[in-house]
């Protein structure tokens, strides 16, 4: 997999990747309304903004914001936008409390890096860092949820990277969004291989999630980082699982 590092790009129609291969969100528009999927840091409202004028759209057309869970690098702008233009934003409430702010993550050991792969995952974090707000108010989504957006996308519980993580699958695309269930490219190592994410909470509690996207009907997956993967889930998670065993 050749690493992307373009601001946005279209993954399918009416797809789209705001980010790049080290940190990305994902808007799905439908009839003139979006929904969006994670919010990046602070600073990739400004992508999100020159893609929404590509497609002649505002922020005030998108319908609503999922939350694959609520780290600092997936909720960047999102009280920006629920502040601003009246977004409502939805999370697990397994991490309401982590997204408001009210609950830290976990410590977890210091995973491998490499000097090039760790300067860039910094380098991302200054072009599109600043201070992080909260969202002050959320709202709940659940497994097996089908959330009145765009895209009909449904809620998939995925506990272990948090304890709130979810997938989300817009069914339309045949695509589901799974945050930091895993990654295709390795923020800190540079890897770019389908292998577990970094800083998980419970390692053994993400492996055992990602079967509940075995079976699932998409040909492709949107991770938080790293490139997307296009195929099976089944044949991503054996490659995650791969990975794991041969370390």
């Amino acid at each position: 997999m050749k690493a992307n590092y373009r601001s946005h790009m279209e993954i399918a129609p009416g797809l789209h990747r705001v980010g790049d291969d080290v940190i990305a969100c994902y808007l799905l528009v439908a009839d003139g309304r979006a929904t969006l999927v994670d919010a990046g840091l602070p600073g990739h409202i400004r992508p999100l903004r020159r893609l929404l004028k590509k497609l002649d759209l505002t922020e005030r057309d998108i319908a609503g914001l999922i939350l694959t869970h609520g780290d600092v690098d997936h909720i960047g702008f999102a009280e920006r936008l629920r502040s601003e233009f009246g977004t409502p934003v939805f999370v697990h409430p397994g991490d309401a409390a982590r997204t408001r702010g009210d609950e830290k993550p976990p410590k977890s050991a210091g995973p491998e890096w490499r000097l090039g792969s760790a300067l860039r995952f910094l380098g991302v974090g200054m072009r599109f860092g600043g201070r992080t707000r909260h969202p002050k108010v959320v709202r709940s989504v659940h497994d097996a949820e089908v959330a009145n957006l765009p895209g009909n996308p449904q809620i998939i519980d995925l506990p272990g990277h948090s304890a709130g993580s979810v997938a989300v699958h817009f069914p339309s695309a045949h695509a589901v969004c799974v945050g930091d269930a895993l990654t295709t490219k390795h923020v800190l190592t540079g890897k770019r291989l389908p292998q577990p994410a970094p800083f998980t909470d419970e390692p053994a509690l993400a492996d055992a999630s990602l079967d509940a996207l075995s079976e699932l009907d998409a040909t492709i997956v949107l991770p938080g980082h790293g490139p997307p993967w296009r195929g099976s889930t089944a044949s991503l998670i054996d490659a995650v699982r791969a990975f794991g065993s041969s370390r």
